[in-house]
């Protein structure tokens, strides 16, 4: 059954249960991403984070229930058609051996290629857009396996935006920064859902990070969604310390205003 708010949404699955093999993470599970939402998934380890992630993008098909892509299920589309619509960051990518910044970047532009459409000067131009935006363009002639993490991460992400797909799928886009970088990483998100238009979809492990860039929060724990919507009314102490186990205080972020969380110093409460 589809229900109004799935209706306005693009991307939304019902009645999923998410599993590898015999091992159940997820049963009954409904997610509705919003349209034109900057949307975090966040939780404890092994809550089913990335696992529901992956049956967005398509690349974990469900035990039971369906995902939807515009209109539908998503198993439905060619993966041509599904990567022309969406785009996904994983958390750990592996490129081919000896391939150049360049080349790798310009895979994003694959499911645009067809028999009557071959590179053209619009693709180039792409892929060295991505790569500005990115911060990567100065290392464009260099070999993907001289890089360091943080570079390889910038690079997959360069690659995801020349796909030029309305919807971005990145699981824990941050890995391998250091915080300038990550801080970098997540403006470069935030400017793409605000000025160009795109939605996204991330699992990230800082929570301040959810709260100071997500339009929409949705919290896991156990294979179940426990809380949904806007960080700031989603997000309180009693809420950080049932998930995560962790007693917080929530203060107000003196740079954005959205919540902050500051863990209880545990060490001096135990003298």
């Amino acid at each position: 059954m589809t229900t109004p708010a799935d209706a306005a949404s693009r991307l939304h699955g019902r009645d999923l249960t998410l599993a590898y093999d015999q091992r159940v993470i997820s049963q009954d599970l409904a997610v509705t991403v919003p349209d034109n939402s900057f949307t975090v998934i966040v939780g404890p380890n092994a809550c089913g984070k990335s696992t529901l992630l992956r049956a967005l993008s398509r690349t974990l098909r469900p035990a039971r229930g369906h995902v939807h892509l515009d209109g539908r299920v998503i198993g439905s589309y060619p993966a041509k058609e599904v990567a022309r619509r969406l785009g996904l960051l994983p958390q750990s990518s592996i490129a081919p051996d000896g391939i150049g910044v360049a080349d790798l970047v310009a895979r994003g532009r694959f499911p645009h290629q067809g028999f009557l459409r071959q590179w053209s000067k619009q693709d180039e131009a792409v892929v060295a857009e991505a790569m500005e935006a990115t911060g990567i363009a100065d290392l464009s002639e260099r070999s993907v396996d001289e890089l360091s993490g943080g570079q390889r991460q910038r690079v997959w992400l360069a690659m995801v935006l020349a796909q030029q797909t309305p919807l971005l799928l990145l699981d824990e886009p941050t890995t391998y920064l250091d915080i300038a970088h990550q801080m970098d990483m997540l403006d470069l998100c935030a400017e793409l859902h605000a000025e160009r238009g795109h939605t996204l979809v991330a699992v990230l492990h800082d929570l301040n990070h959810a709260c100071r860039y997500a339009t929409h929060l949705i919290v896991m724990k156990e294979g179940a969604i426990v809380a949904e919507g806007d960080p700031a009314t989603v997000v309180t102490a009693e809420l950080v310390e049932e998930v995560f186990g962790l007693p917080v205080r929530i203060i107000d972020d003196p740079e954005t205003h959205t919540p902050m969380i500051v863990p209880v110093d545990r060490r001096a409460a135990a003298r």
